[in-house]
């Protein structure tokens, strides 16, 4: 099993769940988060006065797939999330040693 982490957009967030969806993702974590890349943040104007944004919005996907889906999400994460301009994120891939199922004490794949 591999867990996949992924910050996009977030306004590409329903793009990228339906997606993975399509694909037979069951579940997935979303979480607000803020960063920055390349992009390094921007400068906004309020009231008259000038200040610089150094953290973006970002949304941070978690999903745990089979080694044999790891690819197929993926494709499906960059394909929905890719608008060609800077900041549209970056996929990160780990093993996954374990996982339990609380509620069943299903545990493996099946757990999943």
């Amino acid at each position: 099993m591999k867990k996949i982490e992924a910050v996009i957009k977030p306004f590409k967030l329903d793009e990228v769940r339906e997606s993975l969806s399509e694909i037979g993702v069951m579940g997935l974590t979303v979480t607000e988060v803020k960063g920055f890349g390349r992009q390094k943040g921007h400068t906004e104007l309020y009231r008259g006065a000038e200040y610089v944004v150094d953290f973006l919005p970002k949304i941070k996907l978690e999903l745990v797939v089979a080694d044999d889906m790891v690819e197929a999400a993926m494709e499906a994460i960059i394909k929905a999330a890719h608008t060609g301009k800077i900041g549209d994120g970056k996929i990160f891939v780990s093993a996954v040693e374990q996982v339990v199922r609380i509620r069943t004490g299903e545990t493996g794949e099946s757990a999943v």
